[in-house]
């Protein structure tokens, strides 16, 4: 299952500055907050975790919400994603990849699910 996603990150940006860490917790658990760098860098987790839920099928909300999916990096900076207890029972994920890419004002997100 494919899922991609695209925001401007002026979006992001406004949200930044109108409600500062606040409007990062809203997507955003503490441990992804210290991996955000620039709203360029949360543009693309914005993006990624939407990605996500529309290659489940569900999209964000009571089934998936943002803070079932957490993004990590490994040791050399690629970035992952750690999902919830409950969204790998309930839909029986095996495995997840992504990718984030930024060009000029936008933020893409690309994620691949493979179920049982």
């Amino acid at each position: 299952m494919l899922g991609l996603d695209i925001i401007k990150i002026s979006r992001m940006s406004r949200l930044i500055e109108r409600f500062g860490d606040k409007g990062l917790k809203r997507f955003l658990c503490n441990d992804e907050i210290l991996l955000v760098k620039s709203d360029k860098t949360a543009a693309g987790f914005w993006a990624v975790k939407e990605a996500f839920s529309k290659a489940l099928g569900t999209g964000i909300g009571k089934e998936c919400s943002f803070h079932d999916i957490r993004i990590y990096k490994t040791s050399k900076g690629a970035p992952k994603i750690a999902l919830s207890k409950k969204l790998i029972e309930n839909f029986s994920i095996l495995d997840v990849t992504l990718s984030i890419t930024h060009d000029g004002d936008y933020a893409i997100g690309g994620v691949t699910i493979e179920l049982e």
